[in-house]
């Protein structure tokens, strides 16, 4: 979602995309500043009033010639547009006068998605492709998988190594289906607080907890009729398991706080980089909850596995840089795009266009990326990825001599709380997830090595 407003509310605007399952991108009006802004990859247009009527028409112009239809909603809360303005645009467009709660806007924001998804309904199926860049033999064979799979109604499992690309894969079969008119809807199941995440999921009651000043719907709730991406699945907590397994299975819920049952109808798209198998044999993810996930399962191919698209993409992404930036348009050399095509990529595409957005963007008004522009960055990057520096690193450094088994297995405890703690700041709950422990289990060991420094 594009919001283009002279106040820049930002609040009001990431309020507004939360409700309607998608991202803001905020821009200034009456600037060239929104045209920096990537429209291909925009779905809807929010205009805050006021702006010259000369801006207004540059908008919908820009929205009318635009590959796909693009929805344009306008915010005009004193009633000022000249409505002569908006042409053959009219189908396309939402006329909001007046001030509007964030809950309106949104409507209406899924109401310009909806008509723009029935006006042209094999769009999506003749685009998403798009966000899929490369001609590998792999590429071709998951475009294949997404082209099947996008009209289904079943579950999607994705798996692939962090940075492959899952999401977007999970954009695509969103918008290669018969949902592409209602929203996707994103939630890492990783990054959410475990006490919050059940709330995040299916929505609270007003006093449900402490901090619950209002009702709230969750992510279900905001997908209904279109799709929830599940993020990191695998690591959803096990007391949670089984009533995302329900609503799986009955398609409803009941919010945190409530007993009345909610039907909803969302599309389920799961995303996993860790191995759920091994998940599932260590119980620490349930068997049937997996299983139903699990209906088709996609697995995104390494940056390893698909060299042949690595010009392909560096060259993708210098273009969006170099275009967002006002930057004027650059190539990789030769030799630069053969020292790319043989690196081992441990972050895969991540990786390469962080890489790709460095080099463009410190290279200025050169027209040319040289070799040198990129090889510190891929030096780091091989420290930075390499088995040496994984959190889960083993300290080699350990006094065994003389010494019994326990207070061995203590000292290499001591070491690897150490460790996990260094390397994530002190913060105790990024060190517990690394070492695959709960935040209450790292803080009850931590304060056991303290009572035997003590003792000692």
């Amino acid at each position: 979602m594009l919001w283009i407003s002279l106040g820049r509310d930002t609040a009001l605007a990431e309020e507004v995309a939360r409700l309607s399952g998608l991202k803001a991108s905020l821009a200034a009006a009456d600037t060239p500043e929104w045209k920096k802004r990537d429209t291909r990859r925009c779905r809807v247009i929010v205009l805050e009033l006021p702006a010259s009527s000369e801006f207004v028409e540059e908008v919908l112009a820009a929205a009318q010639d635009a590959v796909r239809p693009l929805p344009v909603v306008i915010l005009d809360r004193e009633g000022d547009l000249d409505e002569s303005l908006i042409g053959p645009s009219l189908s396309l467009f939402q006329h909001l006068i007046g001030s509007r709660s964030a809950e309106e806007i949104s409507a209406s924001v899924l109401a310009a998605l909806q008509a723009a998804a029935a006006k042209c309904p094999f769009e999506s199926q003749e685009t998403w492709s798009r966000l899929l860049v490369g001609e590998s033999q792999p590429m071709r064979e998951l475009r294949a998988i997404i082209r099947l799979a996008g009209p289904r109604q079943s579950t999607v499992l994705i798996t692939g190594e962090t940075g492959t690309g899952k999401e977007r894969v999970a954009q695509a079969i969103h918008m290669a289906s018969r949902r592409s008119g209602a929203p996707m809807v994103a939630v890492n199941c990783g990054a959410l607080p475990e006490h919050l995440i059940e709330a995040e999921l299916f929505g609270h009651t007003k006093g449900a907890f402490t901090g619950a000043v209002g009702a709230r719907i969750g992510r279900f709730e905001q997908a209904h009729r279109g799709t929830l991406f599940l993020d990191e699945v695998g690591e959803t907590p096990l007391m949670l398991q089984p009533k995302l397994l329900r609503v799986l299975q009955e398609r409803e819920l009941q919010r945190v706080g409530s007993s009345e049952t909610v039907k909803v109808d969302a599309r389920i798209v799961a995303a996993s980089n860790t191995n759920l198998d091994q998940a599932v044999a260590q119980r620490r993810f349930r068997e049937d909850l997996y299983y139903r996930l699990n209906v088709i399962p996609i697995r995104v191919p390494t940056l390893r596995e698909r060299r042949s698209d690595i010009p392909l993409l560096a060259a993708h992404f210098i273009e969006r840089v170099c275009q967002r930036e006002d930057l004027p348009q650059k190539k990789l050399t030769a030799e630069a795009l053969r020292k790319l095509t043989e690196f081992e990529w441990p972050g895969n595409v991540r990786q390469l266009e962080h890489a790709m957005e460095m080099a463009a963007a410190l290279t200025g008004d050169r027209e040319t990326i040289y070799l040198g522009d990129i090889e510190e960055h891929l030096q780091s990057s091989k420290r930075e990825w390499s088995p040496a520096s994984n959190e889960h690193e083993f300290p080699l450094d350990i006094p065994t001599d003389d010494l019994p088994f326990e207070d061995l297995m203590g000292k290499v405890e001591k070491l690897l709380l150490e460790q996990a703690l260094r390397r994530h700041g002190g913060n105790k709950a990024k060190a517990a997830k690394a070492l695959g422990l709960k935040r209450t289990t790292l803080l009850y060991k931590l304060k056991g090595q303290e009572t035997l420094a003590g003792a000692a």
